[in-house]
């Protein structure tokens, strides 16, 4: 063996190997009964399919919130709240994340609602897309002032953003609010790719976009409708996380003849992570890596006198 393969095994040998961040999406804002059945729309549901899940192991659950009576997104926070706590009853260790989408709702106090909630029903994360965007139907509409409030409100309530970017452009935001000190590390990001207004799904986007991440950020891909396998099965071959569910995607194939069920979703995930031996993070690792409390009764982010007193200890 020559110098230079040594040096290059050593190289290799340094490098740590992540597990897989597993980001588990059920709902979204879009699938209803009659695009599919499986679907979970009610609280009950969302509960048991999110249950399943976490029986296999994931380590993130994002939630939206439907109205029970017409399946219509809804902001309530007793929605949440009640999602929360029957998740809560069977997994209080899974990182919990709430939807403050600006897709159906538009003023400060609905999007915010759920971040009221405290105790056991406190979310840890709060779902913060960083700019305007089109879908093929619809808007999806963030101004700055109202990204702003939320990423202060979620500071102030000790509430760790899940930072959604769609195009590099709003990764430049996120630097941005960096600077203005409304945002600090360490960052989680899904970066969603295949939306017809945004970054394609191909592997030159992606890259360029992980590229780009600010320092101390963990990553997880989504690839929207036909493009959520490719991107997962990018985000495992290169050492990021994934996001997968029901919200991204409905059809098993891509021939969109065999509709999917989350748990299938989230087996095939499982076992293509095993093949690439990269198994699922545990959300207590990832509570650790993101500054989060412990769960079993304690939710959010720590503050920041822990978070030093943390980082010291590790220099």
């Amino acid at each position: 063996m020559v110098a230079g393969d040594r040096f290059c095994r050593r190289q290799v040998l340094s490098v740590e190997r992540m597990d897989t961040v597993l980001n588990f999406v059920p709902t979204g804002m879009i699938p209803t009964k009659r695009m599919t059945p499986y679907v979970p729309i009610e609280v009950r549901e969302v509960v048991e399919d999110v249950h399943a899940a976490y029986e296999m192991g994931i380590t993130i659950v994002h939630l939206h919130a439907r109205d029970e009576a017409t399946g219509e997104p809804t902001y309530r926070a007793e929605i949440y709240a009640r999602l929360i706590e029957g998740i809560r009853a069977f997994a209080k260790d899974l990182v919990v994340c709430v939807s403050l989408s600006g897709r159906t709702f538009r003023e400060f106090s609905q999007r915010a609602a759920a971040l009221e909630l405290d105790g056991e029903l406190k979310p840890d994360m709060g779902s913060l897309t960083l700019g305007s965007l089109n879908f093929s139907r619809a808007a999806s509409v963030n101004a700055p002032e109202m990204i702003q409030r939320l990423a202060a409100t979620m500071q102030q309530r000790g509430i760790l953003p899940e930072l959604e970017v769609f195009d590099l452009g709003m990764i430049n935001y996120a630097k941005y609010l960096v600077d203005k000190a409304l945002l600090r590390p360490p960052h989680y990001f899904n970066i969603l790719l295949g939306n017809v207004a945004g970054a394609q799904a191909d592997i030159l986007a992606a890259g360029l976009m992980i590229r780009d991440l600010p320092p101390q950020s963990l990553w997880s891909l989504a690839g929207i409708g036909d493009a959520q396998l490719t991107m997962n099965t990018v985000a495992l071959a290169s050492g990021g996380g994934v996001r997968v569910g029901l919200e991204d995607n409905i059809w098993f194939d891509r021939d969109r003849r065999l509709p999917a069920c989350n748990l299938d979703l989230v087996r095939r995930i499982r076992h293509m992570a095993e093949l690439l031996e990269r198994p699922v993070m545990p959300p207590h690792e990832f509570r650790r890596r993101m500054q989060l409390e412990a769960g079993f009764g304690r939710y959010g982010r720590r503050g920041d006198a822990a978070c030093e007193q943390q980082l010291a200890g590790s220099r």
